[in-house]
């Protein structure tokens, strides 16, 4: 399980046990006065794998609203908050033009072939690809619920978000050999530390790949 700041929540708890304790005469001092919890190291966010997006891709297929959601987070490497505004109005010249929410930052991103297939394949009536049952636009948060259950219905595991298929997006970049720069002109990150991590992954990976290669040959030649 991943806790708040990286923190176990016990600490917290007793915390504040002891401190009502001392408050209401039960105790004399709060032993857990100066005490840090502590810190436990996490990946963060889980990354979607090549399996769980075939698996949510197999029970949502083209044409649906899930399918598009999907391919919206995963080709554009953008956050929720960014994936609910986007509408036909934001394309332009072969491009998908976003400002983000967060940042402020400006982005040009050339639509994929996947997703230009997806949008091609659902209903372009509303100001926004992706609508509630009601034709409204979703709030970040409704959004999150809602996707929440699409991944339920594909029997995925919980640690599957829609955050996740943005660090997707930039692993299979990185995979691709793109640069931390090039991934970071399509996911709009203010820092490239986190992007350095997927580049430095996938770097290991290839290098790990060759490697082997040599040893082949050599066994083979010998």
């Amino acid at each position: 399980m991943r806790w708040a700041n990286g923190r176990h929540p016990w600490v917290k708890t007793l915390r504040a046990v002891l401190q009502f304790a001392v408050a209401e005469g039960f105790r004399a001092d709060d032993p857990t006065h100066g005490v840090k919890p502590p810190r436990i190291r996490t990946d963060g966010i889980h990354t979607w794998t090549e399996a769980e997006i075939a698996q949510y891709e197999a029970r949502h297929p083209i044409g649906t609203k899930a399918q598009l959601a999907l391919a919206l987070l995963l080709y554009t490497a953008q956050r929720r908050s960014d994936v609910v505004g986007m509408g036909r109005q934001h394309v332009r010249n072969g491009m998908l033009v976003v400002r983000q929410q967060k940042t402020g930052t400006m982005l040009q991103i050339p639509l994929h072939p996947k997703l230009r297939e997806a949008l091609g394949a659902t209903s372009d009536k509303h100001l926004t690809f992706l609508v509630t049952e009601f034709g409204k636009p979703f709030s970040f948060a409704g959004f999150g619920n809602w996707f929440r259950e699409r991944c339920n219905e594909a029997g995925l595991p919980n640690h599957c978000s829609a955050h996740g298929l943005r660090k997707a997006a930039c692993r299979r970049l990185a995979e691709a050999g793109c640069t931390a720069h090039q991934i970071r002109a399509i996911s709009g990150h203010v820092s490239l530390r986190e992007v350095e991590r997927y580049t430095k992954a996938a770097d290991q990976a290839e290098l790990a790949r060759q490697a082997f290669e040599r040893e082949q040959r050599r066994t083979d030649i010998g």
